[in-house]
């Protein structure tokens, strides 16, 4: 089986942001792979343990981005494939997915699988819109996976329910919170993940002309959100507190 799974580089979840120059910081920021993707990679892994077959992650980014690939090289992947997109001017979601599908149209793909959003843009874009450029079947946010043979049995959240879907390969689906636990990279693994093909194209390789590859999106601000007051700590008897927050909803807050 030919698996791909599809992760980007991002924030640590624990990082403090910071705006300059209306940027986001990234001075000394720690980053990891995007805690959506870890599950599509973990999910990979247990498709070649039951059917065979080999993992190729892929990512779009610059030469840093390595390293989050060989994470996942450590994790059990068996190959790495680092896009670099230094040359895209305001890239997004239409540029990955370009990208993306440029680099797929030539390989044989059983199942794509890439995080339901990522913790940084949270577009939830590129599987969508991938998949659509190569012809093939998308479902979004799954919580199960099954295949037998050329069938996919999938379940996926759907506001607090879940639909059962059946499906054709070739497939690509986006992975979330609830279908699986990622595994940690071993000691063994990080050894072997040095020695791991990790390949290296550039736009020039996949004869894409940046400008075909340009966001259709402008960022126009970017601003952390307002701090939040301190809150109030009501004293006295249960009567005098209640009378004392409706006041204060009513006078302060606004919303009675």
């Amino acid at each position: 089986m030919n698996i791909y799974v599809v992760m980007k580089r991002t924030f640590d979840t624990e990082e403090k942001i910071t705006i300059k120059n209306g940027q986001v910081a990234d001075d000394g920021a720690e980053f990891i792979i995007n805690p959506y993707d870890e599950y599509a990679v973990e999910e990979a892994l247990k498709l070649r343990e039951e059917h065979g077959g080999e993992v190729t992650v892929v990512t779009i980014g610059e030469e840093e981005a390595e390293k989050e690939l060989r994470t996942a090289l450590a994790m059990g992947a068996d190959k790495a494939v680092l896009i670099n997109d230094e040359d895209v001017e305001d890239g997004d979601p239409f540029s990955t997915a370009t990208i993306l599908s440029t680099f797929f149209k030539d390989k044989e793909v059983d199942i794509i699988l890439a995080g339901n959003v990522t913790v940084d843009g949270s577009s939830g874009q590129v599987g969508p819109r991938l998949a659509e450029e190569l012809g093939i079947s998308a479902i979004t946010t799954i919580t199960k996976l099954s295949i037998e043979g050329n069938l996919a049995v999938i379940e996926r959240d759907v506001e607090g329910d879940i639909e059962i879907v059946e499906t054709q390969l070739p497939l690509l689906v986006t992975c979330q919170q609830g279908l699986n636990e990622p595994r940690y990279p071993s000691l063994p693994g990080i050894m072997k993940a040095k020695k791991k093909p990790l390949e290296k194209l550039d736009l020039d390789d996949l004869d894409i002309d940046e400008d075909d590859v340009e966001g259709k999106t402008k960022t126009i601000d970017i601003f952390l959100p307002p701090a939040k007051a301190a809150g109030k700590v009501l004293e006295g008897d249960i009567s005098g507190q209640v009378k004392e927050l409706v006041s204060l909803l009513t006078t302060e807050a606004k919303v009675i």
